[in-house]
């Protein structure tokens, strides 16, 4: 009996002490459970949030971002998506895959799994492969038969007055601020594509429409703050591709304002760097000087040329080292991305020079392989033509890099602004003008380069030509009739005003009619002065029948050298002759036409578009004082 009691307490411990590996085996692996779990639930954002088959490209590479992801392990469980690398940075919160999409890809949903070092899956991503819209690749941008509307987002229309202030953002509206948020928003830019389909607009380029989560100054959407997101106080990324469809169906292409040189400091990436050169200067606000001619200066110290290329413009937009690798690819990819994702026909690609050369050469190749009939132009702020031919595709300047096919046109602005000021002789007003078109030669294609009146930058077109009427009708006429794509800044067209010194908030004063209430409405013409309304019914004159005209678009350019203050030139092809006479004489002229005599043959009628003035002539033509004439002749 006690050898059988001895042998049942025996197992009794034995028991017990199974019993307790079983509890804690259970225990453990309820806790491995819990770990794999949790590792589940771990939070990943992967940039850009989806892509499309059937790119000219076969690559793509992913930025994850999520806590110590760097430690795990990528599998893609696709037969038409293959894993080619993994990269990693010293920031163990993000992970680079590069993929390669091949042409037997399917459109839909891949699994994409991120293996913990203890074989367990911590976090899987359907992503979205999708397919491109038909005809997407052949896309065609802007040009010289193009008139591009130039607006800022926040103070053209408020559609929607309730994302005026949008919670968790750290600004709202305020519009008696005239450096604060207005409410204006996509709902009302859409409202208004009749209105600018109707005065004679095919293009339509909007300042920066992505999130700005800026305390102060986020409405001018120059320091994004996420670079795939609209911001909400504009709309979503949906109202955005809604949008862009709308003004197509109207006829009207829309050009994205992108921002390749810098973020805003709110940009998450600020408070987690993806790497430490990342941001130029270690992340460490240090001011660009501006000196852009450095770039091409043959005699310009290296160090000179860093310190324009890697400053900063401001503390509060931190400037982008475009020579990160990783860095590179994504912003070209974001640039493709909305392209393909919101069906831009174009892109002003801002403070151009500013970013790296070879970046810039690389990031315009690839979008012009993606999309060979897309339109790009660059923002360079010189009055030196070499400087702004230099980024041009096909220069002269021995730098055969760059696919940028236009750039915004600073030197005949300046030309243009600073001669209908200048009083008229040998070599000053209009003369200035006539003798600054030589500087074409350094354009590959003069045609493509956008001249504007005015922008978002500078002040208002009526208010440097201290609103002289005159003045103004001879900008406009020549600004839509010179070898170049015309480029229109909002209320321009109804004598809009503002200081002559640079002045952001009052340049970009609100459109009237574009908030509930407005005294006066520019979209209806209530409330206009005569004025106004004159001129803008003249500027829908000509821009409509510029529309149609092929010898303004693509013809030839002959001008006549400047007699007591009457510039005339022609535009013509095999079809078409019209002829421009511009008068800043300051009382009425009498010219000779036997001068043009090679040009207008035996031709003695025309129309005169500003007026719709039926024109007869026998030797000369009388002109007007302050005659700003575009003649259409028989």
């Amino acid at each position: 009996m006690a050898r059988l009691a001895e042998q049942s307490s025996a197992l009794q411990v034995r028991m017990g002490r199974n019993m307790l590996r079983i509890r804690l085996l259970a225990l453990l692996a309820g806790m491995l459970w819990m770990s794999a779990s949790s590792a589940a639930a771990l939070s990943v954002q992967v940039e850009p949030p989806n892509w499309w088959i059937g790119m000219v490209e076969p690559e793509l590479q992913l930025m994850l971002h999520g806590e110590g992801i760097a430690q795990l392990q990528a599998q893609i469980d696709d037969p038409g998506v293959q894993l080619l690398r993994t990269q990693r940075t010293t920031n163990p919160n993000y992970l680079f895959l590069d993929l390669a999409i091949s042409a037997d890809a399917q459109p839909g949903a891949f699994a994409l799994s991120l293996i913990d070092p203890a074989g367990a899956t911590a976090a899987r991503i359907d992503y979205s492969l999708q397919a491109r819209e038909p005809g997407s690749r052949e896309r065609h941008g802007f040009g010289p038969a193009d008139a591009i509307y130039l607006l800022v987002p926040d103070r053209f229309a408020n559609g929607d007055p309730g994302n005026d202030s949008v919670a968790g953002l750290k600004e709202g509206a305020d519009r008696s601020n005239p450096g604060g948020r207005h409410g204006g928003d996509l709902a009302g830019m859409r409202a208004g594509l009749d209105y600018l389909a109707d005065m004679g607009f095919t293009q339509l380029w909007p300042t920066p429409l992505l999130i700005n989560d800026q305390p102060s100054y986020s409405y001018h959407g120059y320091a994004a703050t996420d670079l795939y997101r609209i911001d909400p106080r504009f709309g979503s990324n949906q109202d955005y591709r809604d949008f862009v469809e709308a003004a197509a169906e109207r006829g009207i292409g829309v050009i994205q304002d992108i921002v390749l040189n810098h973020i805003g400091s709110e940009h998450a990436w600020m408070r987690d760097l993806p790497a430490p050169d990342w941001i130029n200067h270690g992340g460490e606000f240090s001011p660009t000087t501006h000196m852009r001619t450095t770039l091409q200066d043959p005699y310009a110290a290296a160090s000179d040329r860093r310190a324009f290329s890697d400053g900063w413009f401001v503390s509060a937009m931190p400037d982008l080292n475009q020579r990160h690798p990783l860095l590179a690819t994504y912003l070209i990819q974001n640039t493709l991305w909305w392209i393909e994702y919101a069906g831009i026909r174009g892109i002003r690609e801002d403070t151009y020079s500013y970013a790296d050369p070879e970046f810039l050469a690389r990031w315009s190749q690839r979008v012009m392989a993606e999309y060979p009939h897309f339109s790009i132009v660059g923002e360079e702020w010189s009055r030196n033509p070499l400087v702004v031919s230099h980024w041009q595709a096909g220069n002269r300047s021995g730098d055969q890099r760059s696919a940028t096919g236009a750039m915004m046109d600073f030197p005949l602005y300046y030309e243009l602004i600073e001669s209908l000021n200048q009083p008229q002789s040998w070599e000053g007003g209009l003369t200035r003008l006539y003798q600054a078109l030589v500087n074409d030669r350094l354009y590959p294609s003069p045609q493509r380069m956008v001249l504007f009146e005015g922008n978002h930058d500078t002040a208002r077109l009526f208010s440097l030509l201290q609103e002289d009427p005159g003045k103004l009708r001879a900008a406009v006429v020549y600004l839509l009739t010179m070898p170049r794509t015309p480029q229109w800044f909002y209320g321009t067209e109804i004598l809009m005003t503002s200081p002559t010194q640079r002045d952001d908030g009052l340049v970009r004063a609100d459109f009237p009619g574009g908030w509930a209430g407005d005294p006066r409405n520019a979209f209806s013409g209530a409330g206009l002065s005569d004025s106004q309304a004159q001129t803008q019914a003249w500027v829908r004159r000509l821009l409509r029948w510029r529309r149609e005209q092929p010898a303004v678009h693509q013809g030839s350019l002959t001008h006549f050298v400047p007699q007591a203050g009457v510039y005339v030139y022609f535009r013509h092809d095999q079809q078409q002759l019209v002829m421009v006479a511009l008068n800043r004489s300051g009382e009425p002229q009498e010219i000779d036409l036997k001068r043009f005599s090679d040009l207008l043959g035996d031709r003695r009628s025309g129309r005169e578009i500003g007026s719709d003035q039926a024109l007869q002539w026998s030797t000369s033509l009388q002109l007007p004082v302050d005659a700003a004439w575009v003649i259409e002749v028989d």
